[in-house]
């Protein structure tokens, strides 16, 4: 991101209001579903803003001023982590001025730090393979084991930053914890007769939603991580399709679906876009909502899938 002409004069304005001595901890996330988390254990005593919204892919966000403005006056950034945001957080870093945030600082959390990440590789990674992360699958959060590790960390962080609320995040990160776990026999509960289903998905975001729930994933929309089909492995991807009677194309919201609704008209499969964050799709506005929905949509498709 180059530096914004903008920034000085909104930097002298923010410095010129200040912030009450007392005010709750100010907490910026990169993406909605660590600002989910962050409520869940922060409750009152903090006050959270995400920068990309669940709608959009969160490899590539535009930098905007006012998300420095927002760095330059938070006490906390939360971070997935993985190299997810490498493409525009690090130059908002950068240009926040603000050095309580930086990778390192105490208020920097990597949420990663603490979950099960897949998809690491184990030899050289290269420009030719595609969009690899170095350092695995970023999108660890889809599994909700992984989100109680991370709403401990946030605990964890917040009770370093504010001693005298420890008790509070400690009692919420608790109520979390029984509510997240009665979610989760339910959510397997309902998904138990289908494990072992086979699906495709566009991208490779789905690895720790699929495992922890039982789906196969056979393949993929993209050939690469983040290289676009060609015509050829379109017509390999249906005949793969076709020989395993895959019943589902899970793909992400944020990208075209001409291709994949043309392999779901040579196949036969059901074609189900799926939230693959908090605030993905109308009504998912917290973390135990986007596995309600997701949830929801493939039992959906299973359903009418086996008409």
């Amino acid at each position: 991101m180059r530096p914004t002409t903008a920034f000085p004069l909104l930097l002298a304005i923010a410095l010129a209001s200040g912030s009450p001595a007392n005010a709750a901890v100010k907490v910026v996330t990169t993406t909605q579903d660590l600002a989910s988390l962050v409520s869940e254990v922060g409750g009152a005593d903090v006050q959270v803003d995400a920068i990309a919204r669940g709608y959009q892919d969160p490899h590539f966000v535009e930098a905007k001023p006012s998300f420095i403005l927002k760095l330059h006056r938070t006490d906390l950034l939360v971070a997935v982590g993985r190299e997810l945001e490498i493409g525009w957080l690090p130059a908002l870093v950068r240009q926040c001025r603000n050095n309580a945030i930086q990778p390192g600082a105490a208020g920097y959390l990597d949420a990663s730090l603490t979950a099960q990440v897949l998809d690491i590789p184990t030899g050289q990674v290269t420009r030719a393979m595609g969009d690899v992360h170095p350092q695995g699958n970023p999108h660890y959060w889809l599994d909700p084991e992984n989100g109680r590790r991370m709403a401990a960390a946030i605990r964890d962080k917040l009770s370093e930053l504010d001693p005298s609320h420890a008790s509070d995040f400690a009692r919420r990160f608790s109520d979390f914890d029984a509510r997240l776990a009665e979610a989760e026999r339910r959510w397997e509960a309902r998904l138990a007769p289908f494990r072992g289903t086979q699906v495709v998905t566009y991208h490779r975001s789905w690895p720790n939603f699929c495992e922890r729930f039982g789906l196969d994933v056979i393949d993929y929309v993209e050939p690469r991580p983040g290289i676009p089909p060609s015509p050829a492995h379109v017509l390999k991807l249906i005949g793969a399709i076709k020989e395993a009677q895959v019943r589902l194309l899970l793909v992400e919201p944020y990208f075209d679906l001409k291709t994949p609704e043309a392999i779901a008209r040579e196949t036969g499969a059901q074609v189900v876009v799926l939230a693959p964050s908090v605030g993905g799709a109308k009504g998912v506005d917290d973390y135990f909502a986007l596995f309600d929905y997701n949830i929801g949509l493939v039992l959906d498709a299973l359903g009418a899938a086996s008409h």
